[in-house]
């Protein structure tokens, strides 16, 4: 299923973003404590690799922290920052003999030094792979994104470096955050809710949105095939209407092969 949906189609699914939720929920449903269901959610994620690889997904970014999750209680934070700790010990030498890129993304600062570090060390690690691209977004807000991508080309434009009137859409994407990454085709979020909660918001902007019922421990192989069928059943039009979709397809179904042209 995974190889001919991704061979056969027009819109190829380069870039999957998740909102993992559900996992507190998840626990609370299976009686259990809420850490439980993170580490469940965590345990997810080798899944969730496995199936973006079966599609030949270049990408795949996960939203792990938000930078609002600051404000839940201090005995989930800490945990969730040690769990996080953990995966990047454990999963950076599996990722890197896999040939998977590592990047994480978000402020940073309010990491321990300890952390910084051993995330800078996956990150080394893992460079040079090109099989896939595993971004985490830890302590990742989209305003945060936009507020601090403007900080950057301002200082610019202050230092004289950069002409006010050079800053565009274009300019601008190359200072987000994924610059150097396709945007995301398909965001998926779990556990039923319905926005994207503060998530890519800039990268987002055409992205396909599906959301599933199920919480984020639950959501297996299964769940991510019916995402992806229901991701290639869509047109994607990026502002064009209908009509303008049927001729740039019959254009590109008469336009000659490079065989002809050469024969």
């Amino acid at each position: 299923m995974a190889e001919n949906l991704a061979s056969e189609s027009t819109q190829p699914l380069k870039h999957v973003a998740v909102i993992m939720d559900g996992n507190n929920r998840w626990a609370k449903a299976q009686g259990l404590p809420g850490h439980e269901g993170h580490i469940a959610g965590v345990e997810r994620v080798r899944d969730i690799i496995e199936s973006c690889r079966r599609y030949r997904v270049e990408v795949v970014t996960l939203f792990a922290f938000s930078s609002e999750n600051w404000q839940r209680p201090a005995l989930e934070v800490s945990g969730l920052m040690a769990l996080f700790a953990s995966y990047i010990k454990k999963e950076a030498k599996a990722l890197n003999e896999r040939g998977i890129r590592l990047q994480v993304i978000g402020e940073r600062g309010r990491f321990s030094s300890r952390l910084q570090k051993r995330i800078a060390d996956a990150e080394a690690l893992t460079a040079d792979n090109t099989e896939m691209t595993l971004v985490l977004a830890v302590d990742y807000g989209g305003r945060w994104d936009i507020v601090n991508t403007t900080r950057k080309l301002a200082q610019q434009a202050v230092e004289g470096s950069l002409s006010v009137a050079d800053i565009d859409e274009s300019l601008f994407e190359q200072n987000l955050c994924l610059s150097d990454m396709p945007v995301p085709d398909l965001c998926i979020r779990t556990a039923g809710e319905q926005r994207i909660s503060n998530f890519l918001l800039w990268q987002l902007a055409y992205s396909e949105l599906y959301f599933a019922d199920c919480y984020w421990p639950d959501f297996d192989a299964v769940a991510f095939d019916t995402a992806v069928a229901a991701y290639y059943q869509r047109q994607r039009r990026f502002g064009l209407s209908q009509e303008q979709m049927v001729a740039e397809a019959t254009d590109t179904e008469r336009a000659p092969t490079c065989e002809r042209v050469s024969a």
